[in-house]
């Protein structure tokens, strides 16, 4: 194989070396153009009749050009109102694809599947960035992050790095965990798959963005119910509310759901009455009981 491999890179005149920095290159592209438009999408769903050169100094995506990002979105078909069902997704050549594990999976137990997605707050005119990560079964936030920019170091890196450290301290296992999202780009990024693959976390994606409600619905939830009510008038502002808002939904707030508990509170509960041994150590279940 090897063999082959060589006389192909000197049969179009490249060295290895060359070869695979233009490979790298082109995924880094591709990985932008994913990561910008899964958010003009929701930019779409929002503001139906902004216009794509409006659009374009709003998310202010430092990576592409005017000219390049109008492109883009004509060729996704971005440039009127989309529904659900005609939803285009990009030509993913090169982009890696992971399958739905939730398709047919029962959810019964906390740490059993994440579910996470990227939103944008409009200030001062101006997009900045919240990403959440979510327990599908208990609704708990276990992880967010907010940014000025989409880059993964900015946004699904960090956010997982945080609900990554909360499940180590308290002893918490795990491996076989599914993550759940969206196709974007921070979520295939190469840091973010290695972060998934030292921790033998299972890398789920979903065709249609209503296959990832959960993750979807949570973002609404802060956005309306908590941010939209405060006054936000700095970045420095907005992650102070993001934090306080992520901590009264999560110890505080009811959920229809939850039998009219607070995610943390059915959180806690479950782990008592259900001796959950597997996952968390004597000590940390006495603690939450």
């Amino acid at each position: 194989m090897a063999y082959s491999l060589n006389k192909l890179y000197q049969s179009i005149g490249v060295s290895k070396q060359a070869f695979h920095q233009r490979m790298d290159r082109y995924l880094q592209e591709r990985s932008i153009e994913e990561q910008i438009l899964m958010l003009v999408y929701r930019v779409r769903e929002d503001h139906p009749t902004m216009g794509l050169r409006d659009m374009y100094f709003k998310i202010a995506p430092i990576d592409m050009g005017r000219d390049r990002f109008e492109i883009l979105c004509k060729e996704s078909g971005l440039m009127v109102e989309r529904t659900h069902n005609l939803r285009k997704t990009t030509d993913s050549s090169g982009v890696i694809r992971f399958d739905n594990l939730l398709i047919g999976l029962v959810i019964n137990k906390p740490n059993q599947v994440w579910q996470s997605d990227i939103t944008y707050f409009d200030l001062n005119g101006k997009f900045y960035y919240i990403t959440f990560i979510m327990d599908a079964f208990s609704r708990v936030i276990v992880g967010h992050a907010i940014s000025q920019r989409l880059k993964t170091e900015q946004t699904t890196l960090p956010a997982l790095q945080k609900a990554i450290k909360s499940c180590m301290d308290l002893n918490i296992c795990i491996h076989a965990l599914i993550f759940h999202s969206d196709g974007g780009g921070q979520y295939y990024d190469k840091d973010f798959l290695k972060l998934t693959e030292k921790y033998k976390i299972r890398n789920s994606m979903c065709q249609y963005p209503w296959e990832n409600g959960k993750a979807e619905r949570i973002n609404g939830i802060i956005k309306n119910n908590y941010l939209i009510h405060r006054v936000i008038n700095s970045f420095e502002q907005l992650q102070i509310e993001v934090d306080r808002s992520v901590f009264l939904y999560n110890t505080q707030k009811p959920h229809s759901k939850l039998q009219r508990k607070s995610p943390k509170q059915f959180e806690n509960e479950y782990f008592c009455m259900a001796n959950y041994t597997e996952h968390v150590n004597t000590d940390s279940k006495e603690s939450n009981c």
